[in-house]
């Protein structure tokens, strides 16, 4: 951590890993709320399909902008790894989309809501969904930093 706040270019590679992570929260977010208002999926199936689609997002914006240095190991190698950080990201996410649903959905039901738009149960999935996401960003980025891109100088 201490790195990220003293290295100028570690900082600008999480500065862009947060920059790609919100965009694939946005490709998260959207898929999850398309396949649970359209499709009526449960929050886990639309959120593992969400997850997957931001993780392809995530991995190719990585690649070739967050760490465009990274080129001693082959596409497909870095492809495993990430898939592999990816995979237990989901299973830290998993488990907190399903625990934390009810508990949301408790909360909300509970505060009087003044959003004629906004559900309870819309609240809760993407209350639910955005702590999911930023646990699983924080993990994704240092072991995809110090195992996928541990190539790259932190010069």
């Amino acid at each position: 951590m201490t790195a990220i706040i003293k290295n100028p270019k570690e900082r600008t590679r999480f500065l862009r890993f947060v920059g790609v992570g919100l965009m694939g929260a946005v490709i998260d977010f959207g898929v999850m709320n398309l396949l649970t208002k359209l499709l009526f999926m449960p929050l886990v199936i639309a959120g593992t399909i969400s997850f997957i689609a931001a993780v392809i997002s995530n991995f190719l914006w990585n690649r070739y902008w967050t760490y465009p240095d990274s080129r001693s190991k082959p596409i497909a190698r870095q492809l495993s790894q990430f898939g592999v950080v990816s995979i237990a990201g989901l299973l830290i996410r998993v488990p907190l989309l399903a625990i934390l649903e009810p508990l949301f959905e408790f909360v909300f039901s509970n505060m009087p809501l003044h959003f004629a738009t906004f559900t309870t149960k819309f609240l809760a999935q993407n209350s639910d969904l955005a702590v999911a996401v930023v646990v699983v960003m924080f993990w994704n980025f240092f072991i995809n930093r110090y195992w996928t891109y541990n190539d790259v100088e932190t010069v």
